[in-house]
């Protein structure tokens, strides 16, 4: 066997992963080889961050480029390749958003947004939902809902309230803050259990919200940039913010966060990152935007996703509750847990995730292929049979 870092990692990480005993050395496409020579289909996939795959050729050549060019200019000076993308990115945002703040995460773009919408409304307090899942920086956690993550870390951010994902329960909840300057959602909550909100709700949301006088911040770090077979998962409803992140630069660090034109202009200094729009993440979100231009990775996503739900969906497994597919995004919610079928699909060559305690989680690469989904399927089936 070869080396093996996982007693090297524990030793020297700060061990707050439950880690597992995968030594990934490589990757090629939608697979990965441990250090012993084993290929597995990722369907992990940097969490959804590795949207292009492993060792793209767009994303390899830009990176390669890039880093022989310069890598770090700040925003305190300006870059012809962060200009350029700076615009880009706002022409794929939906029409009354003329803006973007460039970061390095999920959890650093839901921050900002919080302190746009802040500076935006004067009122400190958010609403979030129930099963929601934001980050685990202060305030991000802060409307982050699982228990276990926030109380170890209590008090929070003050005025932040979760409420169940239907307009009457909002409604109620901010007729009974006062305070409430924000109200964050994901369209499809990934942690959460791959569960949707529903266009509907989101659409009604909004529209309580801004006649509350709150901003809407849509969380879009995993569900957005064509993970769900859209470009965004919001639908028809437009919110005053997005947050987006994960494979926005195919693995490359990299959030960013949509400004419409609702949010007032922002005082100089107000928020400020070292590394947020630095070149070498500008020309990665170059190459993901080329792809997504180009080669069609969205019709992609939305073709393969359903082959591969329907397959998991129609072999009538009986230790499955619901298959829950948008792009993809595919949960596969079981009547037991989840955690002991992670290794048998290891070891069959598939690595999975989980969503909550019952749910599998598929999140790979949104170029992967027919036959690769169809070798993801007939492993899951063959497991979870």
């Amino acid at each position: 066997m070869a080396t093996d870092f996982y007693d090297l990692e524990l030793a020297f990480g700060a061990r707050t992963y439950s880690k597992r005993r995968l030594n990934i050395v490589r990757g090629d496409g939608c697979w990965v080889w441990d250090a012993d020579g084993k290929r597995y289909l990722d369907c992990l996939a940097g969490i959804g961050a590795a949207s292009l795959g492993h060792r793209h050729p767009r994303l390899v050549r830009a990176i390669q480029a890039q880093a022989d060019t310069i890598i770090s200019a700040p925003e305190y000076v300006c870059n012809p390749v962060r200009a350029e993308y700076q615009k880009r990115l706002v022409s794929h945002l939906p029409d009354g958003f003329d803006r973007v703040f460039l970061c390095n995460s999920g959890a650093e773009a839901i921050e900002g947004a919080l302190k746009f919408a802040r500076l935006a409304t004067g009122k400190p307090g958010a609403i979030a939902f129930k099963r929601a899942y934001h980050g685990k920086t202060m305030g991000a956690l802060s409307a982050t809902f699982e228990p276990k993550y926030r109380e170890p870390f209590f008090p929070l951010l003050d005025g932040f309230v979760h409420c169940a994902p239907d307009a009457s329960s909002l409604e109620t909840t901010l007729a009974s803050n006062t305070n409430v300057g924000a109200v964050v959602f994901e369209a499809i909550q990934g942690e959460g259990g791959v569960r949707a909100l529903g266009l509907d709700f989101i659409c009604e949301a909004t529209k309580l919200a801004h006649a509350h006088g709150a901003v809407v911040i849509a969380d879009e770090v995993q569900c957005g940039f064509g993970r769900t077979g859209k470009m965004w998962g919001f639908g028809p409803s437009i919110p005053d913010l997005i947050a987006s992140s994960k494979g926005i630069a195919g693995g490359v660090p990299m959030g960013a966060i949509g400004i419409s034109t609702r949010i007032p202009e922002l005082p100089a200094l107000s928020h400020t990152s070292t590394f947020g729009g630095n070149p070498l993440s500008c020309a990665a979100g170059h190459a993901v935007l080329d792809a997504i231009e180009h080669d069609g990775i969205i019709e992609n996503a939305a073709n393969v996703g359903e082959f591969l739900a329907r397959s998991i969906e129609s072999a009538g497994l009986k230790r499955v509750r619901e298959v829950r597919g948008f792009g993809l995004m595919i949960g596969i919610e079981l009547k037991e847990h989840a955690g002991p079928f992670l290794q048998p699909c290891a070891d069959r060559g598939l690595i999975v995730l989980l969503a909550g305690q019952r749910v599998i989680r598929l999140l790979p690469p949104l170029v992967m292929s027919l036959d690769e989904a169809k070798f993801a399927a007939e492993t899951l089936i063959e497991v979870l049979r």
